[in-house]
């Protein structure tokens, strides 16, 4: 038996003490709406529960029942750097729930390789990595037959009243893997799943196959679902789209929350390398500025300004109301991403004081999402859980003003340059085709009728790759499917290759660079801390007890601790363990195993 198993032997009789009466201590929450410094001496951090357990904060007892609604929330693009970064600016009651009087940990790490953003959200509630999930990227290319292929399409299926494009997002086929949700409604068919997002992706895969989703349309600022789901919407959707909640936001600014001041450790507005599209790239910007009316551009420049996330809280609410979620003692499950800190990253970087401010509101609107929560459902009722899909790399131009390496590696010129080498050795020919996520395909044809082996064409491409400035490592099909365990960043790659839809080479970028064509903006996707490290908080006194759990943990324990806490098996494909949670007398639920 795995120290993991022997753990949780604990956790019946912990819970048998809880029914006989024994009660559990409770965690008040201010309801202030001050920010800045002056109120980080609102609640006292919880001590640290150190690995193993050996420092644990004396928790609650097992809660004896279930709560009645988990709101497991993603917040898109977000590092951990950038929640500590900017504590001492929080509101009381937003990321501070988590951090002053939740449990939290403050090593937890994707470990696949290719963290973008429709990996992550695959992972959160499955707990199972690209190569079990087969949701290896955004998008990818069919290895046989080169066409483009988006993680959630299935053109089996349309968006309810829109027009739907060939790639939209519209089913969970492609997602190989269960969630916690489907789980739970596999064994108690009158649970509610309902996922919600400003991306279909962030919407449709922690729903799971059998959720429902719901996500953002940028054509008229609604929410719609499809019909892989129902063939109409429920009348609590068709009424708050009724409503036109975007159009309350056009020629609003979005203005800094905080004085000037209060930016000085951001980078400033108006760099060359922040992209000026859409809403440009100063604060404050007006939504829809040069518009008579709201349109199909307006709706757009929502996502990336604090509003889209505002909209997204919005139908989040409507939501609870309309399906009646967490008000009866079935558990049901709310899965909100909060796509907006995304764009921003990407446009301005997380470095930026774009950033910086979006942070800010976000944490604004999080307080009083929670306060709703606390009246509607009840402080006691339900849990919550945070993370996000991947990090953030700072701009590599920032990055260089910091005296550090960086830059970026045009896909089309890396491709041309390999080719020309592997012209020089086997012949003339274009011998790779594509890009496919963070891979390459090859003319596999071309290479059948030279006679040669694809794997000596691979491994060839492979030595070129990593001679090119801005690669660190190449990696072909032969080492992903091996078990190499030393090779630095092979297993990391070798979570994100699926054998069935991935490309037989796959590309590590240097630390500080990143795959582009453009010259401003920044992204994600690499192995790397700045893009792995993200936040996993979570509170609910009852369930998950209080303080820093220092232990390295990674993202897809979180499916089998709320499978756990819920009483129902783990999703078939999970890869993680359960949290190490703190309990009564300093010890930890689940001690963390060797990895």
């Amino acid at each position: 038996m795995t120290q993991t198993r022997r753990s949780w032997l604990v956790l019946p009789l912990l819970a048998a003490l809880a029914a006989c009466g024994s009660p559990a201590p409770s965690s008040s929450a201010s309801s202030s709406g001050s920010t800045g410094a002056s109120s980080a001496g609102a609640a006292t951090p919880a001590p640290s529960a150190q690995s193993g357990g050996s420092a644990g904060r004396t928790g609650p007892v097992a809660a004896a029942r279930p709560p009645k609604l988990i709101v497991f929330m993603a917040v898109d693009g977000l590092p951990l750097r950038q929640v500590l970064g900017y504590r001492d600016q929080l509101q009381p009651d937003g990321f501070r729930r988590f951090l002053d009087r939740g449990t939290w940990f403050s090593n937890a790490y994707y470990g696949h390789g290719y963290t973008v953003t429709a990996a992550g959200h695959s992972i959160m509630l499955s707990g199972a990595y690209p190569q079990r999930s087969g949701i290896i990227g955004n998008e990818w290319r069919d290895p046989k037959t080169g066409a483009v292929v988006y993680n959630t399409e299935d053109t089996r299926y349309r968006y309810i009243n829109h027009e739907t494009d060939p790639h939209a997002g519209t089913s969970p086929a492609n997602f190989k893997a269960e969630t916690v949700g489907d789980v739970l409604r596999t064994v108690r068919p009158g649970a509610k799943v309902i996922g919600i997002s400003g991306k279909d992706r962030g919407a449709i895969l922690p729903a799971g196959h059998k959720g429902t989703a719901y996500m953002y349309m940028s054509s008229d600022g609604q929410f719609a679902s499809t019909t892989y789901y129902m063939d109409r919407h429920p009348a609590w959707v068709d009424a708050f789209n009724n409503t036109r909640p975007a159009d309350a936001f056009f020629h609003k600014s979005w203005t800094l929350l905080l004085p000037e001041s209060a930016y000085s450790r951001s980078a400033p507005d108006g760099q060359p390398w922040q992209s000026n599209e859409g809403n440009g790239n100063r604060l404050p910007a007006m939504m829809g500025a040069g518009l008579d009316k709201p349109g199909p551009k307006f709706y757009a420049g929502l996502l990336p300004s604090p509003f889209g996330d505002e909209l997204t809280l919005a139908f989040a609410r409507a939501a609870i109301e309309g399906e009646q979620l967490g008000a009866d003692d079935q558990t049901d499950i709310l899965s909100v991403s909060l796509s907006s800190h995304d764009y921003v990253n990407h446009a301005f970087g997380p470095e930026s004081r774009l950033s910086h401010d979006h942070l800010l509101r976000l944490d604004q609107y999080l307080q009083g999402f929670f306060q709703y929560l606390d009246a509607r459902v009840g402080r006691d009722n339900y849990l919550l859980a945070l993370t996000a899909d991947h990090g953030f790399m700072d701009t590599p131009e920032w990055a260089q003003r910091q005296g550090r390496e960086a830059g970026r590696v045009n896909p089309a010129q890396l491709i041309a340059s390999l080719n020309k080498g592997l012209s020089e050795r086997f012949g003339e020919g274009r011998w790779i085709t594509s890009f496919s996520a963070t891979g390459l395909l090859f003319d596999e044809k071309l290479i059948q009728s030279k006679g040669l082996r694809s794997d000596d064409v691979y491994a060839a491409a492979k030595v070129l790759a990593e001679q090119v400035p801005g690669i660190q490592a190449a990696f072909t099909r032969a080492q992903l499917a091996g078990d190499d365990t030393a090779t630095p960043y092979l297993a990391q790659m070798r979570r994100s290759w699926h054998p069935d839809v991935a490309a037989p080479l796959q590309l590590v970028p240097r630390q500080g660079y990143m795959f582009s064509s453009r010259t401003t903006g920044t992204t994600h996707g690499s192995p790397y801390e700045y893009d792995n490290h993200v936040p996993l908080l979570t509170w609910g006194p009852a369930w998950v007890g209080q303080g820093e759990v220092t232990a390295r943990v990674e993202i897809v324990d979180l499916a089998p601790t709320l499978s756990r806490i819920l009483g129902i098996a783990t999703p078939a494909q999970s890869q993680g363990q359960v949290l190490p949670l703190p309990l009564p007398g300093g010890a930890t639920a689940a001690p963390p195993v060797a990895r």
